[in-house]
């Protein structure tokens, strides 16, 4: 195949942009799409199995959508590995060699659009806060994408005194109770990030020692990810009631994060007021819900399953099928959980179909 060069130049000043048409969108995420069919073998071989090349493809929603799971079972790259790239993996509890893998031989295009989109959504106009990260570092988790998103956040947006709570040996909670009571001392809005789980252990241990705190007007809170098994459970509406009656932070400004290892950009709600939220992203990522088992697009109205194209994504591929069931909504969609039943078995019969077209 003629290697055709990565449009990143192209990527990145659409997303230095406030926005982009559809034309616009398809135009990079054809070329996107030719550069990919191009240079990522499996990625190729599956899409011929399809029925689908670079002649047949007219616009993003044509682009064949690879399984999450895919990221497990084979190396989805267009670039040959590098010392300095950088692979962040998908948090499997399970061997390390299960867990996806998605190579990132230069973070430009990834640091770009997760500043542009976080500034917007999260920062809300602020240039700077204070902020508290309930998770652990770089340094600690070097493969974890969700631990280089939060170093992004509190180096680009973070104010000096910025910390982190969240060591090998768990949760400072007694150097956390201190910075926060300062927030409150100095009226100053302060900025809380991290795993929805590291959440559920602040406020179990807000509970179990009867306090609360009354964050700053401004001050608001970010969490993502889920409770992956790390803390007990909590229904949408019983986190945000306690993030809020126990923070003192406006349900409207309790924003929850929705990414995932195998993307480059992320999708955020505006506040969770009323969950489920609604979730959209920024100009350059589109998203679909689709039959699993056919990859078809749903009828109108329709929950589905949650394909993403990232146009950010510019080393693996850029349109994936999730595992995550949606349903339409205004400017975006809701989040409704895991597939199960007949959708699982769909997106585990879709891998199987990718793992055996994409394998020579």
């Amino acid at each position: 195949m003629n290697h055709v060069e990565p449009p990143v130049a192209d990527i990145l000043e659409l997303i230095a942009q406030d926005s982009c048409t559809d034309a616009q969108f398809d135009q990079i995420a054809l070329r996107l799409f030719a550069y990919q069919y191009g240079a990522n073998a499996p990625y190729r071989s599956f899409c011929q199995r399809r029925g689908a090349t670079v002649r047949t493809v007219k616009t993003w929603s044509d682009i064949p959508a690879v399984p999450i799971d895919a990221f497990k079972a084979m190396e989805l790259r267009c670039e040959p590995p590098l010392p300095t790239e950088r692979v962040f993996m998908t948090s499997g509890t399970t061997r390390a060699d299960t867990r996806g893998r998605h190579f990132h031989p230069r973070l430009d295009v990834y640091d770009l659009s997760m500043t542009r989109n976080f500034a917007r959504r999260v920062m809300q106009g602020v240039e700077r806060l204070p902020m508290g990260l309930l998770f652990p570092d770089e340094a600690t988790m070097p493969n974890s994408s969700l631990a280089h998103y939060l170093a992004l956040a509190k180096s680009a947006f973070g104010s000096p005194d910025s910390r982190y709570f969240v060591s090998p040996q768990g949760i400072d909670l007694q150097g956390l109770w201190q910075r926060l009571e300062q927030a409150e001392q100095l009226g100053e809005p302060y900025a809380l990030l991290g795993a929805s789980y590291s959440f559920v252990h602040v406020i179990d241990a807000l509970r179990k020692e009867g306090r609360s705190f009354r964050l700053p007007p401004g001050s608001r809170i970010l969490d993502t990810g889920g409770y992956k098994g790390q803390s007990r459970e909590l229904p949408l509406e019983a986190f945000y009631s306690s993030l809020s009656e126990l923070l003192g932070v406006p349900r409207e400004l309790c924003i929850n994060m929705y990414g995932m290892t195998e993307l480059s950009t992320q999708f955020y709600d505006d506040g969770n007021a009323i969950v489920p939220s609604v979730k959209s992203g920024p100009h350059w990522i589109r998203s679909r819900l689709v039959d699993p088992a056919t990859g078809c697009t749903v009828p109108a109205g329709e929950r589905g399953i949650l394909v993403h194209c990232d146009l950010a994504n510019f080393n693996s591929v850029c349109t994936i099928l999730t595992e995550d069931v949606g349903l339409p909504a205004d400017r975006g969609f809701l989040l409704l959980g895991r597939a199960e039943g007949a959708q699982a078995k769909g997106c585990s019969l879709a891998v199987e179909a990718f793992i055996r077209t994409a394998t020579p």
